[in-house]
């Protein structure tokens, strides 16, 4: 059988085309009845709706954009299921856009969004946070809403989700102080960022607090590439020969474990390693690893019901919304007194 339009459909089902479009949109004014029937004579006679001329009319795009650093993180990976999840359920699709912590990147990408490519934006930001942002007030003014989620300019006033950053690292310093450390790293990634800066705060208290020094020596610079880092890490624990470390984000305390198994440098007796991170096989690495984990995909379905709620509004005025969740802190062997046992089912 030949596809039929709209009309053809309606007049079938004696409905108005309206309330067959609605249904395909699937709007909450159709009850679930007259959905259903319009869906199973819409299959009968095989009619194929045209989203893309919908969307011209009602100018919507019927998508979100994500701006993201990367995807090798398993973080950003469950976050984006997430926000997925209620994306679908209200009719959308999302594109992916990938910075790899690169400034221009991002500039290009909300350039590129100023078109009317997307109803709304969601996006966790690049490293150059001391960089001017003016870019992204230009959103406003074509009325496309954005939300941050995990890593935020302070300087922008938008919506937001975030983890309790400060909270979560000084319970993982706290946590390396009680097993015996004293000499503990701190390894980061742009610590100018949001969430590096909160991190580090974090990271500091602890050791005010137990009366242990604050060395500038002991927070490590590091980088996203993987061979610098092995680098800069070697040198750190051949010089600084800390007992403890706390990495800021997930690639660096896999750049550790590396480092550690060339140098001799044993996991947990010589070096104890916690670290934020959602990596599911952290229970599986030997020693496995402690960490505080995220609560990714809840952060990721709470940025995007933040951003529908203005996309449906149509409003992008009223108090700017942050929502901050809690994360895990999970003790492994990475971190025992003891020596390490491999437990495949230590979660």
């Amino acid at each position: 059988m030949d596809a039929i339009n709209i009309k053809q459909l309606a007049k079938a089902l004696n409905l108005s085309t309206s309330t067959v479009s609605r249904a395909f949109r699937n709007n909450s004014d159709i009850n679930k009845e007259t959905k259903e029937r319009i869906l199973t004579k819409a299959r009968e006679l095989n009619y194929q709706p045209n989203h893309y001329a919908s969307n011209l009319r009602e100018k919507k795009s019927h998508t979100i954009a994500v701006i993201v650093p990367e995807l090798a993180n398993n973080f950003f990976l469950q976050a984006i299921n997430g926000l997925e999840r209620v994306a679908s359920e209200k009719g959308y699709h999302i594109l992916i856009y990938l910075t790899y912590d690169k400034y221009e990147k991002e500039i290009a990408f909300i350039n590129d969004l100023h078109n009317g490519r997307a109803d709304g934006i969601i996006m966790s930001v690049s490293g150059e946070s001391a960089k001017e942002h003016s870019y992204l007030h230009r959103l406003k003014n074509k009325n496309i809403p954005l939300v941050f989620f995990d890593r935020i300019y302070e300087d922008i006033d938008a919506p937001r989700v975030t983890s309790n950053d400060y909270e979560s690292s000084f319970a993982a310093t706290e946590h390396l102080i009680e097993s015996g450390c004293e000499r503990i790293a701190f390894l980061v990634i742009h610590k100018s960022l949001s969430i590096g800066k909160m991190r580090m705060q974090g990271y500091q208290d602890a050791l005010l607090k137990h009366h242990l020094p604050y060395q500038d020596e002991l927070v490590i610079d590091c980088s996203n590439n993987l061979e610098e880092n092995y680098k800069i890490l070697s040198q750190a624990f051949k010089t600084l020969r800390p007992d403890g470390a706390l990495a800021a984000v997930e690639r660096l305390a896999i750049a550790s474990y590396y480092v550690c198994h060339d140098l001799g440098i044993s996991i947990p007796q010589d070096l104890k390693i916690i670290s934020f991170s959602s990596l599911e096989i952290a229970p599986l690495l030997n020693p496995s690893l402690s960490t505080i984990t995220q609560p990714a995909y809840e952060m990721g379905a709470q940025a995007a019901a933040l951003l529908f709620r203005s996309i449906e509004t149509g409003s992008m005025e009223g108090p700017t919304e942050h929502i901050i969740l809690k994360s895990k802190l999970i003790k492994r062997q990475s971190t025992a007194n003891e020596s390490p046992v491999i437990n495949l089912f230590q979660r």
